[in-house]
């Protein structure tokens, strides 16, 4: 079970000091990229990813909740992106702009908001690396994990099983310590966790609880939407 942080949870006036607290047992760092149109919220650009880079040794999981995520492949592959993931609903030629990212070297993803079913990835499912069921409306972190989206997580794993890809399935919205064991009971393998990791009293701990859910060994309602996720 690998783990995704959040940065969007972080406090930004010691980020740097926030992302070291948790780089021994987290697995990448999540960049949530919002522009305002795309979702109702704006956050960082690749200048603040590029100052990182300088500093952390993580894989750099960048999450483009954008329109025309095409003019922003090559900023953030400059700033230093690992995986970039864009979303179905954004790009009308979405096997061009997978290519596009896949030539210039990053992995790749594609995201899924809650109410998109899995026909849009049909074509395509067989060129990227990870799908990321959104189990929140984008936008905002905080959010209830929406319990719908959980049955989508199970049958993406099962068209995986059957065409016998390697892909993983990655997770991101309302995932805390009561919601993580649903989730990757469904299918996934990546956890994004924002509030549940930085708003903990000791976010290592934390992080490592996310990771032993897939054990059975969390406290708390496996059936629970309590708030306090990414």
């Amino acid at each position: 079970m690998k783990i995704s942080p959040s940065i969007l949870a972080a406090d930004f006036s010691c980020l740097y000091q926030e992302i070291s607290r948790i780089e021994r047992e987290v697995d990448s760092l999540h960049f949530d990229i919002m522009d305002g149109h795309f979702v109702p919220n704006i956050t960082f650009g690749p200048g603040l990813v590029a100052s990182l880079r300088k500093k952390v040794n993580l894989l750099f999981d960048i999450h483009l909740m954008v329109d025309n995520p095409q003019e922003w492949i090559n900023p953030f592959i400059d700033a230093g992106a690992d995986l970039i993931t864009v979303h179905v609903e954004t790009s009308l030629h979405l096997e061009r702009l997978i290519a596009i990212i896949k030539e210039k070297g990053p992995k790749v993803g594609v995201a899924l908001n809650p109410a998109t079913s899995l026909q849009g990835l049909e074509y395509i499912i067989s060129e990227v690396d990870v799908v990321l069921a959104m189990t929140v409306n984008p936008g905002f972190g905080s959010q209830s994990l929406l319990s719908s989206v959980v049955p989508k997580i199970r049958d993406l794993r099962e068209i995986i099983r059957k065409r016998k890809l390697s892909l993983e399935i990655e997770v991101d919205g309302g995932i805390n310590q009561d919601t993580a064991a649903r989730v990757i009971e469904a299918g996934a393998s990546i956890l994004v966790a924002g509030t549940a990791v930085f708003n903990a009293s000791d976010p290592e701990k934390a992080i490592l609880r996310l990771k032993n859910s897939q054990k059975g060994e969390l406290g708390g309602n496996k059936n629970s939407t309590a708030k306090n996720g990414s």
